[in-house]
């Protein structure tokens, strides 16, 4: 016997442990659920020749999606390996789908519709915790443009719930600078009130926080040089507050200090109520403005220190600790979506790009971001979710349960 292998009378018999710290779940309840949250999407295509359930087709993509396929020949595989598995609950009569029947399917399926869908299982989730941060800000898919068709790059805004780590809805724009008119387009789809809308420079607009407050919610909205004439005055007003020390102001202060990953960074917050300011450029169109805000943040790198000073417009009371956590948290859709999808989903080398298809597979991967996110019975990274899931039927049965309303 080759040395470092026991002999089958050597080795002490373990038990398997169960797949994951949950119970087990109901698998059959689990996906008839997750069935019937699709089965109302109209299917593209014509009768003729349809040799695979549509409700098939989406399925399997969305569970290879989680399982971090990057392509429709992933999708293929994933189903192949899982067939009999699949089968249990799909239709699959005539075995599984061949890679360019998802692709045909995709590029046909209305993206609004199938956005639906799935918003639908978000409203479940997001009904039981009530009020949050939600920042907003866009995405370019940089692998999506085609130059043959003079087709530009996909670009897409996006809203992010901050406290569970999953997309409320995404739009689609020509590029960066149609965001103005998307994110009205994207309020629309989001039921917002008592929550907190974050948006960067380029979403800083009158009608926007107009919107934000007509539907019941308030905004930390970023301050930058698109609207220079009131970010001047901004600025020299907290410059000369600073050099008295903010003496004889009204205001709320918050001091921070984090370290991590080779880095320390001193934060300062300063709220001020804009009555203390005396009136600022056009404050009328401003509906619901309260407090001017403004942001130090030093950072010590190993090898350099930077200053950044950075203001925000808020409908929010003059509370810097609040509205400090809720600047904060608006960095969520950069660390925890846009970097997971370059970075673990790899969305920008996609070359994904032909009909509807682009648009519907950020989708899948928002979704399946999503949806690892809400199974926290393990501390793995969410590459290291998507490869377990791949391979283990049953932990992915566990990421779809843990998706579910409890």
């Amino acid at each position: 016997m080759t040395k470092g292998f026991s002999t089958p009378s050597q080795s002490t018999h373990r038990p398997a442990k169960p797949s994951g710290s949950k119970a087990a779940v109901n698998a059959e309840q689990v996906q008839q659920q997750w069935v019937s949250q699709f089965q109302e999407l109209e299917d593209p295509r014509g009768l003729q020749g349809q040799e695979h359930a549509f409700v098939s087709i989406l399925l399997i993509a969305i569970l290879a999606a989680i399982g971090g396929a990057t392509g429709w020949d992933d999708i293929e595989l994933y189903a192949v390996s899982h067939q009999p598995w699949l089968g249990t609950f799909l239709d699959l009569r005539n075995g599984v789908p061949h890679a360019d029947t998802y692709r045909r399917v995709f590029e046909r399926v209305n993206p609004e519709a199938l956005q639906c869908c799935f918003l639908g299982w978000v409203a479940l989730v997001v009904e039981q915790t009530g009020a949050q941060v939600i920042p907003i800000d866009g995405k370019c898919v940089k692998g999506s443009y085609d130059r043959n068709k003079k087709q530009s790059a996909l670009h897409v805004v996006s809203a992010w719930a901050s406290s569970h780590r999953l997309m409320l809805g995404q739009v689609k724009v020509e590029n960066k600078t149609n965001e103005i008119k998307a994110i009205p387009a994207l309020l629309e789809l989001l039921e917002i009130t008592g929550c907190i809308i974050t948006i960067d420079a380029m979403g800083t607009q009158t009608e926007i926080a107009r919107q934000i407050i007509a539907k019941g919610a308030d905004y930390i909205l970023s301050l930058k040089a698109n609207h220079p004439t009131l970010c001047a005055q901004v600025k020299a007003w907290f410059e000369a507050a600073q050099l008295r020390g903010f003496e004889g102001i009204e205001h709320t202060h918050d001091h921070r200090v984090e370290a991590g990953h080779h880095r320390r960074e001193i934060r300062q917050i300063w709220a001020v109520r804009v009555a203390q300011m005396g009136g600022l450029y056009e404050q009328h169109q401003w509906l619901g403005l309260q407090t001017v805000v403004m942001v130090v943040r030093i950072r010590h790198l190993w090898n350099k220190t930077t200053r950044e000073v950075q203001f925000y417009l808020s409908s929010l009371p003059s509370d810097a600790l609040r509205i400090g956590r809720a600047i904060r948290q608006h960095w969520g859709i950069e660390n925890q979506l846009h970097w997971v999808l370059d970075v673990s989903f790899g969305e920008d080398a996609s070359r994904i790009r032909n009909g509807h298809s682009p648009e519907n597979f950020t989708l899948l991967r928002r979704m399946a971001i999503s949806l690892l996110n809400q199974e926290t019975s393990t501390k793995r990274s969410l590459r290291q979710k998507a490869k377990r899931a791949a391979m283990d039927c049953n932990y992915m049965l566990q990421v779809l349960s843990a998706a579910l309303p409890q």
